[in-house]
């Protein structure tokens, strides 16, 4: 029952406001000031209607249908003289429209400002379809990179198909994504994609190429010019080198214009350096999508968010240049949307997260079941925003790989009781023996304001299965302990930071049927007192 219907419900049971009705009013069982209020003015509404001049065409108006002259509301007292609002009014309800269209717009875009931050990065090395942004000693914590792990050689580059078509000839025995730059799915690359991990050529078409694409590759049409790039390359116990040659012996990207004379790859080594990919969280933030706006066509993403976009000045072919009025608007816009987005993560609402019901500790790390965030015609919003604000790189695979392959994430944002990981404290988590893994397991501790790895004396803040020097209990279970302080002998520990917020990532590689079932989980994550 919305308002009005609430107002005329309480009318038609005590009638239209009178002194005589005063009383049964003031007795009747609490309501709050906002309900009353209604009560009174679409009473009062409805008693001035009645005594309105009656024509010869007059009929009978629903109250639903009207609005008073005066409404409480959250927004203060909105005024009208007969249904057309007072400049006042008028003014404060323009103030929350483009209020909440920024809020909205930060939550729908926070993809496409993730990429335009990192593209900022890589753009700061060289220029795109020739820059290449690599760790050859692993990804560590010096790097602002949401929730990348440590097992893994990572290479990041940006494609650019403004002037034609661009050539991704891949090494073997990788995994690779392109993704557009509004963090749309175009293509998989390597063991995942279709050269099954042998290596070949990959075309990205712009999204104006018309025609048939020529022979001998991997022809993918791109929605956007701008496209992410982004290897992973597993090394076999501490063999970096090996993947590190692999890439740079055999991975070419060129424009298709330059088959005949490409230039090479400029390989950047950002291993113990720093570097920031991250996207703003504040006003700027609105500056990053902009960009992305200006560059791309408006096919490219929905209309209706373009629209609400366009409504708060960013709109393609226009300069978006806010006034002090909107510059304020969208300050704080881009506050309470941050606290939205950190809402849905530490604060979810919704059963699509949960991964097993009486865990406090985990939920699922890519909810939604789809790549896309599709759900039976239906956009799953908050799924798709928890995604994007803690995490990089969208395929099919990652959500539904096939069983032995592929790997499966779960988030552990809270202690066994619930409550939020604390840097001050210390903390166990077992994980039982015989871990359906065929190739291997990963913990990673991020923190929880950059959703990067937490940056403390240890340049790896992680434990894998991987490690030569990994702690295994006699069960063949292990247990890993996070906190300020290593507990006495050999352990598993992670370090944390006193009075910050932590969270982690359980990752799983190459799981099988057991996982699936659920017949096997990790330990939650347990204060010790």
């Amino acid at each position: 029952m919305n308002l009005s219907q609430a107002g005329r419900v309480l009318v038609d049971k005590y009638g239209g406001y009178t002194p005589s009705n005063q009383l049964r009013i003031e007795k009747m069982k609490p309501v709050n000031t906002i309900t009353l209020a209604v009560f009174l003015a679409f009473s009062l509404l409805a008693t001035s209607w009645a005594q309105s001049p009656q024509y010869k065409m007059t009929t009978q108006v629903p109250d639903n249908v009207l609005i008073p002259d005066e409404v409480d509301t959250r927004l203060g007292t909105l005024k009208f003289f007969d249904g057309v609002p007072t400049e006042e009014t008028a003014a404060k309800v323009w103030d929350q429209l483009d209020f909440q269209r920024a809020v909205e717009s930060m939550i729908l875009t926070t993809p496409a400002a993730s990429l335009s931050g990192f593209r900022r990065s890589l753009r700061e090395l060289g220029p795109d379809n020739e820059t290449a942004m690599l760790w050859e000693e692993r990804l560590d914590s010096k790097a602002l990179l949401l929730t990348g792990n440590t097992s893994v050689i990572y290479l990041f580059m940006w494609i650019d198909t403004k002037n034609g078509p661009v050539v991704i000839d891949a090494p073997p025995n990788i995994l690779a994504i392109v993704d557009d730059f509004w963090f749309h799915y175009v293509t998989d690359i390597g063991n995942a994609g279709p050269d099954r991990g042998k290596g070949g050529k990959y075309l990205i078409l712009p999204p104006d190429f018309e025609g048939e694409a020529p022979e001998g590759y991997f022809a993918r049409k791109s929605n956007t010019y701008g496209n992410w790039f982004v290897i992973r390359g597993f090394p076999v116990g501490n063999d970096n080198a090996a993947v590190v040659n692999n890439i740079k012996d055999n991975l070419k990207v060129y424009p298709l214009a330059e088959k005949n004379n490409p230039r090479p790859v400029v390989y950047h080594d950002i291993s113990n350096k720093y570097i920031n990919t991250l996207h703003a969280q504040d006003i700027t933030f609105f500056h990053e999508v902009n960009e992305v706006v200006q560059e791309e066509h408006n096919q490219a993403f929905s209309p209706e968010v373009l629209g609400m976009l366009a409504s708060i000045g960013i709109e393609k072919g226009k300069e978006f240049k806010p006034d002090a009025r909107m510059t304020k608007i969208l300050s704080e816009a881009a506050v309470v949307g941050t606290a939205a987005q950190r809402s849905i993560i530490w604060r979810n609402r919704s059963e699509s997260v949960v991964i097993w019901p009486d865990s406090k500790s985990w939920e699922v790390g890519f909810a939604g079941g789809s790549h896309a965030f599709d759900h039976d015609g239906v956009r799953l919003i908050n799924e798709r925003t928890r995604f994007h604000y803690y995490a990089t790189g969208i395929t099919p695979v990652m959500v539904k790989p096939p069983v032995g392959a592929g790997s499966q994430y779960v988030i552990g944002l809270r202690d066994s009781e619930g409550g939020i990981l604390n840097g001050s404290n210390t903390y166990k988590m077992n994980i039982p023996a015989n871990v359906p893994a065929k190739r291997f397991w990963e913990v990673t501790v991020y923190d929880n304001q950059t959703r990067s790895m937490l940056q403390t004396d240890q340049r790896l803040p992680s434990i894998t299965s991987l490690q030569s020097d990994v702690v295994q209990n006699a069960d063949g279970s292990f247990d890993i302990f996070f906190g300020p302080e290593k507990p006495e002998g050999k352990v598993n520990w992670i370090q944390t930071i006193p009075n910050k917020g932590w969270n982690v990532l359980w990752r799983i590689y190459s799981p099988t049927q057991v996982w699936y079932d659920k017949k096997w989980r990790q330990g939650e994550i347990e204060l010790v007192k």
